[in-house]
């Protein structure tokens, strides 16, 4: 479920050895109960060329360069701190300098309060194979649904091997080390994001967070690039003023069963969802990919999945929820038909598919099983086509809504803030509010 991206040119494939003698802790959150996780992208590995029928649309190697990202925080402090990963990698990843700043449009930043970011006290790190770093605290002013760009410089050979594929935010390359620059010299840009897995801040006034399960309709794909309307950005606009942060895990070809273009939603909803820290409440907003998929250019091999085997995962990933005291909203999935048409993808959508997708949306609205319920496919069809997306909701591949159309999904989300960060009852659904 995607838009193909811009290709970067590949780079020449150099080996990788990471000499910096610097080394840090494993991420994990930290003790001190006000800290809160603002911003996350979920991880992918980076296929091999062939093994997906698009592009990864990253260099396959960085040397000597500079990459810049930027992100928009959910919930804002005074103390911020990032997390680098590497759960794909066969090899050690070498940052030789990190810098932390005010995003000042583009791939420019307010270097004048730039501020450098270290790692237990080190300029230097060295993320393992298969592992993630945290930063130490940065004193940097970062207020709510305000925009941060890091800068890493990668001094060494470095295989791309975990990445987030589609990020809808530009991110920067440059020659040499250009972390504290305002302007990066000459700059190579891509969607991709590259090794920054989470922003955390100091947030003494938080609620709790919320977590979108998705994959690209909550990734935001079809949305306008650079401009933050996703429809978790749209939740985070009314939620931030609430302590509530939202954090966006989709993933694109994301599947809730199947591993798809990354793991499982099963299989990464510890990791992405339920180990934030604070988390209350889980959207799942997971499985067009699962009926979707079989039968298509994507899995030619798959058998399309009964309904009833989509309600026994969402059973399980529910189930896994309440026991950690977090509750569920379920987001009914949206219609998809004539569905990449104009692409080379072909088997995308059938009447078959429509049928197990209605049967599902019914089951997650009436089966009770979820604390809530967040009827996007109410929001998006056109009422005189039912399978299809409203024409004015449509990004124009007949998959992925617009702008419009997610700020519909948004409103779906039809608890009260408050209430979407209130902790369930142990072992037990968190309330059956629907309005």
């Amino acid at each position: 479920m995607f838009r193909i991206p811009r290709i970067l040119r590949c780079l020449t494939a150099l080996t990788f050895s990471a000499t910096l003698a610097s080394t840090a802790a494993l991420a994990s959150p930290l003790q001190d109960p006000t800290w809160l996780t603002s911003w996350m992208a979920s991880q992918q590995p980076v296929w091999q060329p062939g093994a997906q029928p698009l592009p990864t649309g990253v260099p396959t190697v960085l040397s000597g360069q500079t990459l810049r990202q930027v992100v928009r925080l959910s919930v804002g402090g005074k103390r911020v701190r990032v997390v680098l990963s590497n759960p794909y990698g066969r090899h050690p990843v070498a940052v030789g300098a990190a810098q932390l700043a005010r995003h000042a449009g583009g791939g420019s930043i307010d270097a004048a309060g730039s501020r450098a970011v270290t790692f237990g006290g080190s300029a230097s790190v060295i993320i393992p194979a298969g592992q993630s770093v945290a930063s130490d605290p940065v004193a940097i002013d970062a207020p709510a649904l305000g925009e941060l760009a890091l800068s890493l410089y990668l001094p060494q050979a470095t295989a791309i091997e975990s990445f987030h594929w589609d990020g809808r935010q530009t991110a920067w390359l440059a020659a040499g080390n250009a972390t504290t620059q305002a302007t990066l010299p000459a700059p190579q840009s891509f969607s991709a994001r590259i090794l920054l897995s989470e922003v955390q801040v100091d947030a003494p006034g938080y609620t709790g967070a919320v977590v979108a399960v998705g994959d690209s309709i909550t990734e935001g794909n079809g949305s306008t690039p650079d401009t933050n309307r996703r429809w978790p950005d749209v939740l985070a606009q009314r939620a931030a003023g609430n302590g509530v942060a939202v954090l966006n895990a989709g993933i694109s070809g994301g599947r809730l069963l199947r591993d798809g273009m990354g793991v499982s939603a099963l299989a990464r909803l510890d990791r992405d969802a339920l180990s934030q820290p604070h988390v209350r409440t889980v959207i799942a907003a997971i499985g067009i990919n699962d009926i979707a998929w079989p039968g298509s250019t994507f899995a030619p091999g798959d058998a399309v999945p009964q309904a009833a085997e989509l309600i026994e995962g969402y059973r399980r990933l529910i189930a896994r929820a309440h026991a950690r005291g977090v509750r569920v909203i379920g987001a009914t999935i949206t219609p998809f038909a004539g569905a990449l048409r104009d692409t080379p993808i072909r088997g995308y959508d059938s009447p078959g598919k429509e049928a197990v997708r209605l049967a599902v949306n019914d089951w997650i609205r009436n089966g009770g099983a979820f604390d809530a319920v967040a009827d996007f496919d109410a929001a998006v069809r056109d009422p005189a086509r039912p399978q299809a997306l409203l024409p004015a909701f449509d990004s124009g591949d007949h998959l992925h809504p617009g702008d419009a159309g997610y700020r519909a999904m948004a409103a779906q989300i039809g608890l009260t803030l408050p209430e979407l960060a209130r902790q369930s009852r142990s072992g037990a659904p968190g309330g059956k509010s629907r309005r």
